[in-house]
Formats: structure tokens, sequence, C-alpha cells
């Protein structure tokens, strides 16, 4: 089906929108907006950041007073929420909007203008989130999941400003789903079929339907915590099993999030390792149906968070079937991910640190989630900092590490610069060695009994040996950032990268690093899955003759 497709901001465009600061702050350009995502997430990952090493002083040792019970519980519930919602899912939109458009061929996304504003939807939620600091009472404190009657009784404004920030998100990340869903349908290159597009691509097309699909639940339940708190309604009150409907509105949001969070990471897994390997990857079919099946059943297994509030016994087996079932297409791929790198021409630069980072702390993740998938188990640990540690594996040793080897894979293209090697590679081993220090401890003190968002402990065995080890890593982590940063910094002025530095597979790199405003000036038609490999190997043969 046919789509009016806006044209880009033509070059007639009036004086002061051509400045260096107000032609960021009005472009429609899908690659000028994708940096803006990036931008605005990592500075929201610093804020972040920054609350987490706070947590961790806060626990260093028996009861220290770093900051008070009420000022913790306020961090604890923004880290987390900004964290999820304004880092990790927001810089995969970056990197949605930067990079589909290219790999699939097209001058722009379907609705430049739609998309310009769902950035700035995403950056005022983020401001709103931030602001709920100072609002009366202080911010949220009920946790990022703001289970009631906590978070209906809970003082002050900030946690009516958290769900403003919440329903703001839910428009920009409804407006963006929607527009990448119809740029990937209508504006793919000649012969880029279904099954030539690109991994990453595959895989924000799930990420998308996902989107689409469970937003609207999470905005029906914080509409109704709202109400409960500002109307005098009752849809969560506890002596009508309140709190359990909420259970379930969130986490038939909550539980797919996570996979929202984790499928365009492995996409960027799955376009990193074939060209650090020298091989195309193995199964690119098998890939791409998992991704699928892993956004199917992520729908199928949400109430796995809810073991401990009393299901009948046949549900929670239900779901602790369904949630090892989605192991299988996930082991599909970590096996596929492997069979890529056997018998490789292996190159271990910064993007392929960050992979192999990604394949073996994201496995652990995994493997410790089947223990929760177990409800005998998970009634022992739930609540506890074993979950903690098993979130932190899935999410931060996954998606971030993905997030940061993605980033230094395609910063070349986004700037025309290439990343410092030496200071990229110190980045991931500060990193790789924090983040293990940092919460493999958590596993045991989960078993210890120690349990989250607590404030102060006593001296109880243990306890005090882990956490401190636990603030030791998350320091390490942090100087791991700053050698990023530094990176980061240094590549202004640091060696120029070509079209295609790489030797890459995909059409992001047959255009110019940065790509004009309209990415291309003609576009080949598509044979295969590698059409950069394709051509490559057409020149070499004319070249031969």
């Amino acid at each position: 089906m046919a789509v009016n497709v806006e044209t880009p901001v033509a070059p007639t465009t009036p004086g002061w929108q051509r400045g260096k600061v107000a032609s960021w702050l009005v472009t429609v350009d899908h690659k000028r907006i994708g940096i803006l995502y990036i931008a605005t997430a990592a500075f929201f990952f610093g804020a972040g950041g920054v609350m987490a090493l706070l947590i961790r002083a806060q626990l260093a040792q028996p009861d220290l007073h770093v900051v008070t019970r009420d000022a913790y519980n306020q961090i604890v519930t923004i880290h987390g929420t900004t964290m999820i919602f304004l880092f990790v899912v927001p810089i995969l939109t970056g990197f949605a909007n930067f990079l589909v458009p290219l790999m699939i061929g097209a001058p722009d996304m379907a609705f430049p203008r739609l998309n310009a504003l769902s950035y700035w939807l995403y950056a005022l939620a983020g401001v709103v989130l931030m602001l709920s600091f100072f609002a009366k009472g202080g911010s949220a404190r009920a946790g990022w999941t703001s289970y009631p009657p906590l978070s209906v009784q809970s003082p002050g404004h900030g946690q009516d400003l958290w769900i403003l920030s919440l329903h703001i998100l839910t428009l920009s990340s409804l407006a963006g789903a929607i527009n990448l869903l119809v740029t990937i349908h209508n504006m793919r290159a000649p012969g880029l079929t279904w099954t030539r597009i690109p991994l990453f691509v595959w895989s924000i097309e799930v990420f998308s339907w996902l989107l689409v699909a469970v937003l609207p639940t999470l905005s029906a339940g914080v509409t109704m915590l709202l109400l409960d708190r500002q109307a005098g309604t009752h849809f969560f009150s506890p002596s009508h099993g309140g709190p359990i409907l909420y259970q379930h509105a969130f986490w038939f949001f909550g539980h797919p999030e996570v996979y929202i969070m984790v499928l365009p990471a492995m996409g960027i897994i799955s376009e990193i390792l074939p060209v650090f390997a020298r091989k195309p990857i193995f199964g690119y079919k098998a890939v791409a149906y998992s991704t699928v099946a892993i956004g199917f059943f992520s729908m199928l297994v949400w109430a796995h968070h809810m073991f401990t509030v009393g299901l009948p016994t046949y549900l929670n087996s239900f779901f602790m079937l369904s949630s090892m079932v989605i192991a299988v297409p996930t082991g599909v791929k970590i096996f596929n991910w492997l069979a890529t790198l056997w018998r490789g021409n292996l190159s271990f630069d910064t993007p392929m640190l960050f992979s192999l980072g990604f394949l073996s702390l994201f496995t652990i993740g995994g493997l410790s989630g089947i223990y929760l998938a177990a409800f005998p188990v998970d009634t022992q640990v739930h609540d506890s900092y074993f979950v903690v540690a098993h979130f932190h594996y899935v999410l931060f040793g996954g998606s971030v590490f993905a997030i940061l080897g993605g980033l230094c894979y395609w910063w070349p293209k986004m700037f025309g610069r290439m990343l410092d090697e030496r200071l990229g590679k110190a980045s991931f081993w500060l990193l790789f060695v924090g983040f293990n220090v940092t919460f493999f401890p958590q596993h045991l003190l989960g078993n210890l009994g120690m349990v989250r968002r607590i404030y102060t402990y006593h001296e109880h065995g243990l306890w005090a040996d882990y956490n401190l080890i636990s603030t030791i890593g998350s320091g390490v982590m942090a100087l791991g950032v700053l050698f990023y940063l530094a990176a980061v910094v240094k590549s202004i002025n640091g060696r120029r990268a070509g079209n295609d530095p790489w030797l890459a597979n995909t059409l992001e790199w047959y255009t110019t690093s940065p790509p004009p405003p309209h990415n291309f000036d003609s576009v080949p038609y598509v044979t295969s899955a590698r059409p950069l490999y394709d051509l490559r190997r057409a020149l070499k043969e004319r070249n031969a003759l």
C-alpha cells in the first residue's frame, strides 16, 4: 500500500533555521534525529549512573548514612525508570532512526515531522521525570514498578509527575514505532525482500510491533493509578485485589519491554559479528524467525513476575513452561552467533570485544532467568538481590554492551571519524571486569536473604563483604564509562573514516561517511542479504578481467 512520504526540509529554509544550533532544533532529517536521541539518552545514562553510584555508596558498608532513607527510595525509583525508559529504549530508537532508512536504501523516514515530534516528546518526558525531584514532597519513591498501595499513598506530586512522564513517553514511543513500521514496509530498496533485509531491521520490526501492542496497557494502568491518587477511585484497592490487577497490567507491558530492550541489541550483534568474523551470519533465516518467535512468546510469560501473589498452581505451571520455551529461540540465536564465529577470521576490534562481552554476559543472565522461571525457586529468591543481579546481567550485560559496541561500529558512519581503539579497548575491559565484580556477588547476596530496595543493613555474615566488593566494582565501571567518553572526545579530531572502514555488508556503508541529507545518489539492486559484499566481489571479478 502506497503512503504519502513527506519531503525533507528544502534548502530554501529561512536563514535562522540553518544556524548551527537552530538547524538541529527544527530538523526533520532522520540522521540528525537519531543522533539527538543517542546524545540525549547518553545524558540520561550519565544521570542514572550517578544515581547508581549513590546507591552503591549507601550500601558499601553496614549502617551508612550517605543519603537519607527517603532520598534513597527516590533515587532507586528514578534510577530504574531512567535507565529503562529514558536510556535503553530511546538510544535503541536513536539507532533505529539513524540506521533503518540507510539500511533499506530509503531517503528518510516515512513521516519526518512525526519523527521529530516523537523525539521532542521524549525529551519533554525526561525533563518532567527529572524535575519530579523538586516537586512538593519529593520524587516518586514506590520503585520503578510503582506497585499500589504504596504508589497510591505516596505523598506529594512526585508520583504524579512520574505518571505524566510515562504518558508522554508512551506517545513518543508509539509515534516512533508506527513511523518505523511504515518505513520498513513501504520504502525498501528494489530487491530488498524480507529474506534479504538486515537482521537489525528485522529486530526493529519486532521491536516496533511490540511497542504498539503493549504500550496501551501501560497507559491504562498508570491512568487508573493516577485516578486512584487524585480522583478518589478504587481500581487498585487492596480490599478488591487491586494490587494484583495492577501487576497484571504492568507486567503485561513489562516483560515484553525486556525484549523491546534486548531484541535491537541482538540485531546489533547480528550485524557486527559477521563483519569481524569475515563470514556470513550462520543461519540468517533462523536468526530472523527466532526474533519473531521471541517477540511472540514474550507476550505469554508476564505472570512469571507474579509467582508469589497466590496464583493457582496450574497458572504458575503455564507461565513457568512458557518462560522456559522462550529460551529455545534465544538459544537458536546464541548458537548461530557461535557458529558464525567458528573458524572465522576473527578481528578483535572494539566493536567485536563488546559483542563478545554481550554473548558471555547475556548468556549468564539467561541461565539465571531459567532458574527464576521455575516458580519453586522463584518463591525463595523473589524480590531479592538475586533478581537484581539477573536483571542487570540481561540489560546491562546484554543491551548496554551491545549498544556500546554498536556505537563504536557505526560511529564512523555517523561522524566520519574513527573512535580511538586503545581507549575503546581499555573501556571494554574496565566495564567487563567492573560489571562482573559489581553484579556477580549480588547473586550470592540474594541467596543469603538480602532483599532489594533495602536502605541499609546491620552486620550480617558476608553481607558487608559482598556489598563492599559490589561497590568497588561499580567504581571500576564508572572509570570504564569515562574511558569511553574520552574516546568520544578524542574522535573530534580523530582519524577520518572512509565510506566503508570495516568492509561491512549492508547498504548504510554504500553512502558517504557521514551520509548526505538525501542519503544516496543511487541505490544498487539488492540480490542478497550482503549487498556490499556482492558489489565488492563483482568489482574484484571485473578488475581481474
